[in-house]
């Protein structure tokens, strides 16, 4: 049998008339993939309007990208709900003159091209604020936009290898394994957020725009947590572990009699409580082996075989029972499929079905931020290629139908509507 999606609820609404976080704001969107649109979407979700500019010759690449719904890509569907999508030509005079004016009228905008590609649109932050003195104009790269990389292009997998993030994950004994997840993408995309969110602060108070960079090289060596100040400070390059941490023990992986559990002993008073109150050895509480938390990382392999062996007696969900009521803290290794139905992620309401132009519903993952003043709007599936442009260019840019006409001649709506001249 073919498996079957999951069915979900519908998403838990807003309360009517409940402000939002940053109604109000109006943000065009140049950018693509997952950079720079889940940070969009997490501007749409606060309450912005986020106007997305795709080019007119198939739009956003993500679209394309499996599996599929239909004929939309659900990597596309996941990052780019509550937004609006206009489709130009930004190759055209007509069309970078309408992204221009879209830009006048909004307070943010974010791109995430090559390095020169929107200068050649005459669409960089230096001409941008000539037109728009007090826009927050958003650049996120793989390199920056100086230096020896400037040029290069980076993806998320590359980025991992370079910022040494690969070198620290994978059993010692075989070579670095890169993250499952665009873990440099996404966390790339949170700092744009911040970013943005920060310049939008600051206008407030000195009615001032800015230039936000955000690179993912950087945050990147962000994401390499401790690790980054602990070389700066010794010297000494960290290595990969596995599912052990070199600084407290017993923490990693254990198997049970049925399946796997995560145990994380950080310190010796989770330790004595694994010892005698969930494993009934208290004989290891005194062992000089294991007493303290230096003598258990000098013999970590020792008492890792030891818990090891015995945690193969009983089955998970005793020993994770156990360990949850004593305050050991411990979880089931779970699938992908595993987390997302677990109860905890259902009672938070975080997944949904959520209404789509053509598919007519989509699964959807919602933000972990739950703002009570302002809660984050109710979720609408991403938008077509192109279906928001007559309405955008009508409502924003007051075009009526002459007007659109007349883009539509010049090119600025890309070739197949210039040729019907609509």
């Amino acid at each position: 049998m073919d498996p079957q999606p999951p069915k979900l609820p519908p998403p838990r609404l807003r309360p009517a008339g409940a402000p939002t976080a940053l109604g109000g704001l109006r943000v065009i969107d140049f950018s693509h993939f997952i950079a720079g649109p889940y940070c969009t979407l997490m501007l749409g979700d606060f309450g912005a309007e986020v106007i997305k500019i795709e080019s007119t010759d198939g739009g956003d690449g993500f679209r394309a990208y499996p599996p599929m719904l239909g004929d939309q890509g659900v990597p596309y569907l996941w990052v780019n709900r509550n937004k609006k999508s206009v489709a130009l030509d930004l190759k055209s005079p007509a069309g970078q003159a309408i992204a221009m004016d879209l830009i006048a009228t909004a307070d943010i905008v974010v791109e995430n091209f090559s390095t020169g590609v929107m200068a050649r649109f005459g669409l960089d932050y230096e001409r941008v604020k000539q037109r728009k003195p007090d826009i927050i104009y958003c650049s996120v790269s793989s390199y920056g936009r100086s230096g020896p990389y400037a040029n290069r292009i980076g993806f998320d997998p590359v980025v991992q290898a370079e910022s040494g993030f690969m070198a620290l994950n994978g059993y010692p004994e075989n070579e670095p394994v890169r993250a499952g997840p665009s873990m440099m993408d996404v966390s790339t995309a949170l700092m744009a957020c911040n970013g943005v969110l920060a310049a939008v602060a600051a206008r407030e108070r000195n009615g001032l725009g800015q230039l936000v960079e955000i690179t993912m090289i950087e945050t990147a060596i962000n994401m390499l947590g401790n690790f980054s100040l602990a070389y700066l400070a010794t010297g000494i390059s960290p290595s990969r572990y596995g599912n052990t941490q070199p600084t407290a023990c017993p923490v990693g992986s254990f198997e049970t009699a049925d399946g796997s559990i995560y145990v994380a002993c950080a310190n010796d008073r989770t330790y004595q409580r694994l010892v005698n109150d969930v494993l009934g050895m208290p004989e290891l509480a005194t062992d000089p082996r294991f007493c303290n938390s230096a003598q258990r990382r000098d013999n970590q392999m020792e008492l890792i075989r030891i818990v090891g062996n015995e945690l193969k007696r009983k089955s998970r969900a005793d020993w994770l029972t156990l360990m949850h009521a004593v305050g050991v803290p411990a979880g089931a290794v779970r699938t992908v499929a595993e987390a997302m139905m677990g109860p905890e992620v259902a009672a938070l309401g975080q997944m949904s079905e959520i209404p789509h132009a053509t598919l007519g519903t989509v699964p959807n993952v919602g933000l972990p931020i739950h703002l009570y003043g302002t809660p984050v709007v109710d979720p609408v599936g991403a938008p077509l290629m192109g279906a928001d442009t007559d309405t955008v260019l009508r409502s924003v840019l007051g075009y009526d139908d002459s007007r659109l006409a007349a883009a539509a001649t010049a090119g600025a709506l890309g070739p197949e509507r210039s040729a019907a001249g609509r």
